[in-house]
């Protein structure tokens, strides 16, 4: 080390010298004034030293040493002693200049090769001397040491505090730090309302963008942050997906508290390390995890099943059922081969893309032969079917819980209306405060809050009309009857408001998977279905032959065609299949010539008037021969005077034309005043017959 008061040599001394200057954060240069003084001052070090040019660099205020981080300023040294222009670098002390080896070692070097010389507090250096050179690689060994030391110590505080829960981590939207109370939820009762129904609303669809659009389709706004970290001023906004996926992926809303679940990554870019924060650790590697730490919005075991849900409907796991997502196909991903154990895909053909389940992928990926292929539309039915009879017993209950859910649902519309309201008459009562506050002269700033105080009124009114269409909403709509859920599920079911999607969602809240197989010589799909629970059913669906479509007319309609068929014309064959809901193959109502057309194609002989023998009468026809109506008619028949015969409940009356002339049915036809029965021949009357003493 040179003495301070030697002579610096004459060649040095005409070349600059530079003073560099530097503050490891944005933080110390605005509060650590004095070290910058000191720094500043060391201008007057080098005139003293008998530099007459003496620059100044400070570029790197507010940056870090450790090499991480750019510094224009140190590259511009670095530039000016290449280039053989400096005499001297001046700074506070090492750590100023660099804090790790690779910069501070470059530095010397170039130092040494130009015969510059480095200046602190302390002396003055020249690194062309081998003492001079191993006592300032000491400094910056001791500068780099030192920086290691102050983070070990900065995290093991940081770690030790938060191991015990008391580290004031940065919280979500929903939570506040209190100086006395510690950390709860955030008192704004409009926040918490929206923040429980993103969780309500994701339990009920079973995903976030479906939770996104109903919350958009509601006008149901969210609280962005005003004021940056802090969390104390709120702008409510149109929610966005991002609110929805980040309030249900978070622990914290689950009572968690954890510390370390992210970490940083170094990668070496042009030479100079590179590090990046923010990347997500696996759960199992955070470094603290505390459990009902405090209150949350929701439980640890609704937390965990959100994330099955999301990770479901993010993409097929292994071992995972996709998630309903609408489409033609009602079991999509449910379905696995019972020959291969792999999952049936489904495939859309036809013009009306028509869902086909088959196993082709031993044919993909080996191939190999498909495994088995089949329709989807009969094998989707059949298993409605089942599910549809396993809740049965559950219809009552789960009609009021439909009823209970919709109640709720305009009990929770309803509440964030009015707090809304609450928050929007507060705003306007503050900005009349203000206004009021405000000199009237003072128009350039009265003008701003008159304005202010007019919008805030304005959304007061926007407030009172929606809760008043709400009102008249549940007013006019008449609430639907649930009751009748439980009376036929099938018409639930198959009802036009009933998506897809919902019915994929039922199915597998129900079923845990399908097992398929095809036996091939009884042409007949084999489904075990594996329910939620450990039971087990199967199911054995006909499967359609070559060329037949899925349109058939039933079997139990075609079996009432032949059976009515030869005694009834199609027309009263018609109505017997419409007054029994028996529709069509595609399902429309039936007509004269629809039974016409299907006796001739299943060949089934048709009524012929010509051959009629005469035995056998219709009601409109023994009305005819009677000479009554067919309400008297009907009323023989119900009261068991005239005997009649129906194929089935519903079907039309056949009657023997030798029954009309029965003496019971005369004398039914005379009675008036009192219901026509059959009088057994050994049963004595209490009061005589009126009728037969007439006007005597």
């Amino acid at each position: 080390m040179t003495n301070c008061n030697a002579l610096i040599p004459a060649p040095v001394l005409q070349r600059k010298a530079i003073v560099y200057i530097r503050q490891s954060t944005p933080q110390q240069v605005q509060a650590n004034q004095e070290s910058q003084r000191r720094q500043y001052e060391l201008v007057d070090v080098a005139r003293l030293h008998g530099f007459a040019n003496v620059e100044v660099i400070d570029d790197d205020l507010g940056r870090s040493a450790s090499g991480t981080v750019e510094r224009p300023g140190f590259d511009r040294l670095v530039a000016a002693l290449c280039a053989g222009q400096v005499g001297a670098v001046l700074c506070l002390d090492a750590s100023r200049l660099a804090r790790n080896g690779r910069d501070w070692h470059h530095l010397l070097e170039l130092c040494g090769l130009v015969e510059a010389r480095v200046i602190d507090l302390d002396g003055i250096y020249d690194p062309c001397r081998p003492n001079d050179r191993l006592l300032l690689g000491m400094k910056g060994s001791i500068s780099e040491f030192e920086l290691g030391l102050i983070r070990s110590r900065m995290y093991e505080a940081a770690r030790s505090k938060a191991r015990r829960g008391e580290l004031r981590i940065a919280t979500p939207i929903g939570y506040t730090w209190d100086r006395n109370v510690g950390l709860g939820v955030d008192p704004d009762c409009r926040l918490q309302e929206v923040i429980r129904l993103v969780f309500q609303k994701f339990l009920e669809l079973g995903s976030a963008r479906q939770v996104l659009l109903w919350m958009a389709s509601e006008n149901i706004h969210f609280p962005y942050p005003t004021d940056g970290r802090t969390l104390t001023s709120f702008e409510w906004r149109p929610i966005r997906y991002r609110n929805v996926i980040s309030i249900l992926k978070n622990p914290f809303y689950a009572g968690v508290y954890a510390y370390g679940k992210s970490e940083k990554r170094t990668q070496i870019v042009d030479g100079r390390a590179r590090k990046s924060y923010g990347h997500r650790r696996p759960m199992d590697a955070w470094d603290v995890f505390i459990k009902d730490h405090h209150e949350g919005y929701i439980s640890w075991l609704e937390y965990e099943r959100n994330q099955k849900i999301l990770a479901g409907n993010a993409y097929g796991q292994v071992g995972e059922t996709k998630s309903g997502r609408g489409g033609q196909a009602l079991l999509s991903s449910l379905i696995h081969c019972a020959r291969c154990g792999r999952r049936l895909t489904v495939a859309y053909v036809g013009r009306d893309r028509r869902p086909v389940y088959r196993c082709d992928r031993p044919n993909l990926q080996l191939g190999q032969k498909r495994c088995f292929t089949f329709g989807g539309k009969r094998v989707d039915e059949a298993i409605a079917s089942e599910m549809l009879r396993a809740v049965t017993p559950l219809a009552i209950e789960a009609a009021k819980e439909a009823g209970r859910m919709l109640k709720d649902g305009e009990t929770d519309r309803r509440r964030i209306a009015e707090l809304e309201q609450q928050q929007a008459k507060y705003d306007a009562s503050l900005a009349e405060r203000r206004y009021a506050a405000c000199d009237p002269d003072n128009r350039l700033i009265a003008a701003q809050l008159e304005k202010a105080w007019e919008a805030a009124l304005q959304r007061v009114e926007a407030c009172r009309q929606q809760i008043e269409t709400l009102d008249a909403a549940r007013v006019e709509q008449a609430r639907p009857d649930f009751t009748g859920l439980a009376d036929d599920l099938a018409a639930a079911w198959k009802a036009p408001k009933a998506t897809m999607r919902t019915r994929q969602r039922l199915v597998r809240s129900l079923i845990t998977e399908i097992i398929a197989d095809v036996d091939d010589a009884a042409r007949e799909v084999i489904l075990v279905i594996h329910w939620k629970g450990g039971q087990h059913s199967e199911l054995r669906v006909k499967k359609p032959k070559t060329g037949e479509h899925g349109c058939s007319t039933p079997e139990q309609a075609l079996a009432i065609m032949r059976s009515m068929a030869g005694r009834w014309s199609d027309q009263d064959i018609a109505a017997s299949l419409n007054r029994m809901g028996m529709p069509t193959g595609q399902g429309k109502t039936w007509t004269a010539h629809r039974v016409g057309s299907i006796r001739r194609v299943n060949n089934i002989h048709g009524y012929l008037p010509a051959d009629k023998s005469g035995e056998w009468l219709t009601m409109r026809d023994a009305a005819t021969k009677l000479g009554v109506s067919h309400h008297q008619i009907r009323k023989l028949i119900k009261a068991g005077v005239l005997k009649s015969e129906q194929i089935m409940p519903d079907a039309p009356h056949q009657i023997r034309a030798v029954d009309l002339e029965s003496e019971y049915v005369s004398v039914g036809l005379k009675r008036k005043g009192r219901p026509c029965r059959a009088t057994p021949e050994n049963q004595l009357s209490m009061f005589s017959d009126t009728y037969e003493g007439g006007a005597e």
